[in-house]
């Protein structure tokens, strides 16, 4: 019997319906809602943490649900080496949780980011890109007011060494202009992975374009490849 998968619930939270919506369609019946104050997440074989606003955002956008008594249960879960996604709050709760790399800083201009993007896929050596091909363009929203992405310059190197980059902002057309960059992230990164390859992150919202109704169904392949590689 396939295990659950599980959507973290952190007071704050936002798009955890949304993205417990589009795994049940996948996987009908094989998903929970696992709030932040768990402590058993054996009956899981994947977690995801949605996006939203976590414990209000403050210190940091992620700073406080990394402490949440479940996020103790989805370190030791990802160190074991099973699946964590995490979108938008979700990337930046992995980022504090040195689960990822780097960090994300205030946008570049200060505004508020809520928008249509195009994404390059850069590697579909992954089990998070495996249904794509690399220089792939993908369309989804953001929404974010911390999603530029930064880290010091050996850890771009090392990501770049290591194929951790999944994803970057780019034009409709696939060219990775600064342009195309909504927040200032370095290299327009948009998406990355860690080395051992279980853990993503990324800022835009793949379960907010899962349907055509929504005007884009790119992100639900980024869904298919993982829960086919499961």
């Amino acid at each position: 019997m396939m295990k659950k998968l599980g959507v973290v619930v952190f007071p704050g939270s936002n798009c955890d319906h949304d993205l417990y919506h589009v795994l049940d369609q996948e996987k009908p019946g094989n998903v929970r809602f696992v709030w932040h104050k768990e402590t058993d997440i054996s009956d899981l074989g994947a977690v995801f943490l949605p996006g939203g606003f976590s414990y209000g955002d403050y210190l940091r956008s992620g700073a406080i649900a990394r402490f949440s008594p479940v996020m103790k249960e989805v370190i030791a879960f990802a160190n074991a080496g099973y699946p964590v996604l995490g979108i938008c709050n979700g990337f930046q709760v992995l980022c504090e949780a040195s689960l990822l790399p780097g960090a994300l800083l205030r946008n570049a201009g200060i505004d508020f980011a809520c928008q249509q993007v195009y994404l390059s896929v850069q590697s579909s050596k992954s089990m998070y890109t495996a249904n794509c091909q690399s220089g792939h363009v993908l369309k989804m929203p953001i929404a974010h007011g911390d999603g530029n992405y930064f880290a010091p310059d050996e850890v771009i190197k090392s990501l770049y060494e290591h194929d951790q980059i999944l994803f970057k902002y780019c034009t409709s057309a696939g060219e990775i202009l600064m342009d195309a960059n909504p927040n200032g992230s370095v290299d327009n990164i948009a998406g990355i992975r860690n080395k051992q390859g279980n853990v993503m992150g990324m800022m835009p919202h793949p379960e907010r374009a899962a349907e055509p109704v929504l005007g884009t169904d790119d992100g639900r392949m980024i869904f298919t490849s993982l829960l086919n590689e499961m």
